[in-house]
């Protein structure tokens, strides 16, 4: 009976088979004859082409890397093919090619965008030329007296194009020579081609190498006031025929470059124009109504703006030798000041003394709107089951003290819902309001420090206040109030200095349902006392940047202090022993670590990887961290497999009432890493495959016992997640959907925390335990 069974299914998989590959060929077969048909009297699609490489003696690169560059000189690209057939162009004929006379939009031309391409047709292909094309190229990357023919072959349906290529030896570079004329100029290209160069004795002859020798000493040569300098000014001289399969270069200047060209400059006038308006039908140079300052003319009629201000931004004065580097800074300080929508110079040779070669700038700035409001309202779901929207009120101005400070004031009413049954009715409501002022300079009081670079520095100052109300538990009342300065040295460096941070934690109307719980579990109390966090905050960033480099590196390191000062004054040994202004403050020191680092691997897919590292360390005063300042673990941007606040610390699991009564669920220290697959399968949809290694511990046994406090055996008690997502780039936002499963679950007794072989995707328990679905914005990491 089984072994009937079996023909059976056997005979019914066999069936399908025959239908699949069936319906394949009807596919196939569909496709061609439907563009066939289609196609224009007496032409065939293009197939692309067949290159042969004919090595001659003494070349050392690979075929394979010779054909891949002689691919680049064979035009046109041909059409992409599936299963061997034109799919992309059917659909082009499918959906009707685009009316010249109607705006590409709606339906077909989204689905023509996506899923067609237009036919490239034999007439297209003229082999003679590619062949050329082909020569030339191997000729300008130093295989001089390379050929190369081409012809094309035709079937009932398509053409070919046949390329036979005998490639010869590379040439490489026996010398470099400047033709001296003993000007300044050249002396100083000179010394800096031979100091760094990108032509080097012993590489091969490139053309674009010489190209990009010519615009890096354009560019080096603008820093010491040459500003009418041009790389085509450059003239190389290449010998060839001094044997060996090497060439000598000559270098010089054209005799064609003009007088002007072969000066440097300096600055004779610096001009600023802050209210100048982009409907003007021409540029104003008149001074009429403008003054002098620190050297610098400004007209600004109506005394929009602090004088002082222009003197921080523009970083050099008249009688300096004109530089492209000082006049980029000052380009780029003025855009980030956030007071100007639109900045634009202009230098022009000075008329009144032509001898001395002089140069004078004009700034145009087209001030951005002044004042501004915006309303916002926001929904969100967060990972501890629970719904929220937040009401705010945003206010600006760009230029409250006429210095282009930033002056801003957020009010904001929002509430949160649990959805949880054991939850239920632990709902929240908050109201707040802060208000922020941005100084793009050093602010410090009776201190003025000269800063000259090619980024703004800026100082913040920020003053909250926030009034949240957990229903049935409590109500809590937050101040803030942080003086910090921001500044970067360069475009991957960047620090953060606070050197004086305050918050202050009050509870009030403490239900009776938190004292009752208190009996059974004293330590929630700790989350309604008051609380002062009186420190300082420094941290540095470097990111090796983004663009098309093959790693990407990014690092953070930070360090908070709190209660140190306040510590020595008053003598505090014991938790919670001493006060100020009749609270309690917090002691501890804190200090987080973040590397990341992501390789390209491919055109479609990237290998990104993070590690984080936290040691909160509280001491006298203090017995754990501020709730505020602790690690959490789980969720969509950690171990995935894990909801916030459902693991850790330790091997301690959170109850139900751990959840209710406790905001926070953290650590002291911590202990991260994620690893992620990325591919590229469209435009749009991009997959990854990831692992999460983390958790959290506490330095105390206070709040979760010995089970949450960090031991010698730490590296034993992480939970291990891993998982599939896809992430949808819309370009101006990235929405993100993972599904984590957990691995391993430290709150496991010892022996049994692998839980692998459980996994059970046919078990409906199973999955709703362990299957954790994360949507977010952004990626993780």
């Amino acid at each position: 009976m089984n072994y009937s069974g079996g023909r059976k299914n056997n005979s019914i998989i066999m069936h399908m088979r025959i239908v699949t590959y069936g319906l394949i060929i009807l596919l196939v077969a569909a496709t061609s004859c439907g563009v066939q048909h289609r196609l224009p009297p007496g032409e065939r699609l293009y197939r692309g082409a067949t290159i042969h490489v004919d090595k001659g003696p003494g070349v050392k690169t690979k075929k394979k890397q010779l054909k891949n560059t002689l691919k680049l000189a064979a035009n046109p690209r041909p059409n992409k093919y599936i299963l061997g057939q034109p799919i992309k162009v059917w659909w082009w004929y499918f959906i009707g090619p685009p009316d010249p006379e109607k705006e590409n939009k709606g339906l077909k031309a989204f689905l023509r965008k996506k899923l067609a391409e237009p036919p490239v047709l034999s007439s297209r292909v003229n082999a003679k030329v590619s062949a050329e094309n082909m020569a030339g190229l191997m000729e300008n990357l130093g295989y001089f007296h390379t050929t190369a023919t081409g012809d094309t072959t035709n079937s009932r349906r398509y053409t070919k194009a046949i390329y036979h290529v005998q490639v010869q030896p590379q040439y490489l570079i026996k010398s470099i020579t400047w033709v001296s004329d003993s000007s300044a100029l050249l002396k100083l290209l000179q010394r800096e081609q031979e100091r760094r160069s990108i032509l080097k004795v012993g590489n091969p002859y490139r053309l674009s190498d010489i190209s990009a020798e010519r615009d890096r000493l354009d560019l080096y040569v603008k820093t010491k006031g040459y500003y009418y300098f041009n790389p085509d000014y450059i003239l190389t001289y290449v010998d060839s025929t001094i044997g060996n399969h090497e060439v000598d270069l000559f270098l010089n200047i054209k005799r064609s470059a003009p007088a002007y060209a072969k000066h440097p400059y300096k600055i004779n006038s610096i001009t600023i124009f802050p209210n100048y308006s982009l409907t003007s039908e021409s540029l104003d140079t008149s001074r009429v109504g403008g003054i002098m300052y620190d050297s610098l003319f400004i007209k600004d009629s109506g005394k929009v703006f602090n004088n002082r201000m222009f003197a921080q931004t523009v970083t050099y004065r008249p009688g300096r030798t004109y530089s492209s580097r000082s006049q980029n800074s000052t380009l780029n300080r003025f855009i980030s000041l956030g007071s100007f929508k639109f900045v634009k110079n202009r230098f022009e040779r000075s008329q009144t003394d032509t001898l001395n070669h002089l140069l004078n700038a004009y700034y145009y700035l087209t001030p951005a709107r002044k004042k501004s409001i915006q309303f916002e309202i926001d929904g969100f779901y967060k990972e501890n089951n629970s719904l929220g929207s937040q009401v705010s009120l945003n206010w600006r101005n760009r230029n409250a003290f006429k210095g282009s400070e930033l002056f801003t004031v957020k009010a904001y009413t929002g509430f949160e819902v649990s959805y949880f049954d054991s939850l239920k009715n632990n709902n929240s409501f908050r109201v707040g309001a802060e208000g922020r002022i941005k100084f793009p300079r050093y602010a410090i009081p009776f201190l003025r420090i000269k800063e000259n670079n090619f980024y703004t520095p800026n100082t913040s100052l920020s003053l909250g206040y926030e009034l949240l109300r957990r229903q049935l538990f409590y109500t809590k009342h937050l101040f803030k109030l942080q003086y910090e300065f921001t500044w970067k040295n360069n475009v991957r460096n960047q620090f953060t200095f606070a050197p004086f941070s305050l918050s202050y934690l009050n509870a009030s109307n403490v239900e009776d349902t938190v004292y009752k719980q208190a009996l059974v579990d004293p330590s929630i109390l700790l989350n309604i006392y008051s609380e002062a966090i009186l420190g300082s905050y420094f941290s540095y960033s470097y990111n090796s940047g983004r663009g098309s480099q093959k790693n990407k590196f990014y690092f953070n390191g930070a360090i908070d202090v709190s209660g140190n000062l306040a510590g020595l004054i008053t003598g505090a040994k014991n938790l919670r022993e001493k006060t100020i202004f009749n609270t309690p403050f917090a002691q501890y020191i804190k200090t987080d670590l973040e590397v990341q680092f992501t390789r390209r691997l491919s055109s479609k897919t990237n290998w990104a990887n993070r590690l984080q590292l936290g040691i909160g360390i509280p001491y006298n005063n203090s017995a754990l961290l501020p709730f505020a300042k602790q690690y959490i673990i789980g969720g969509g941007s950690s171990v995935r497999g894990f909801r916030i606040r459902n693991v850790g610390p330790g091997t301690y699991k959170p109850t139900i009432e751990d959840l209710r009564f406790f905001q926070v669920i953290g650590g002291d220290y911590k202990f991260l890493f994620n690893s992620e697959w990325r591919i590229a399968f469209t435009r749009v949809v991009n997959g990854a495959v990831f692992a999460d290694i983390g958790n959290i511990w506490t330095k105390d046994t206070l709040l979760f016992g010995k089970a949450g406090q960090l031991s010698r055996n730490w590296y034993k008690e992480l939970a291990i997640a891993s998982g599939i997502g896809l992430r949808f780039d819309f370009t101006f936002i990235l929405l993100r959907v993972d599904l984590g499963i957990p691995l391993r679950k430290p709150y496991l007794p010892s022996g049994q925390r692998w839980v692998i072989k459980n996994i059970d995707f046919g078990s409906a328990a199973w999955r709703k335990e362990n299957l954790i679905l994360n949507i977010a914005i952004g990626y993780p990491f």
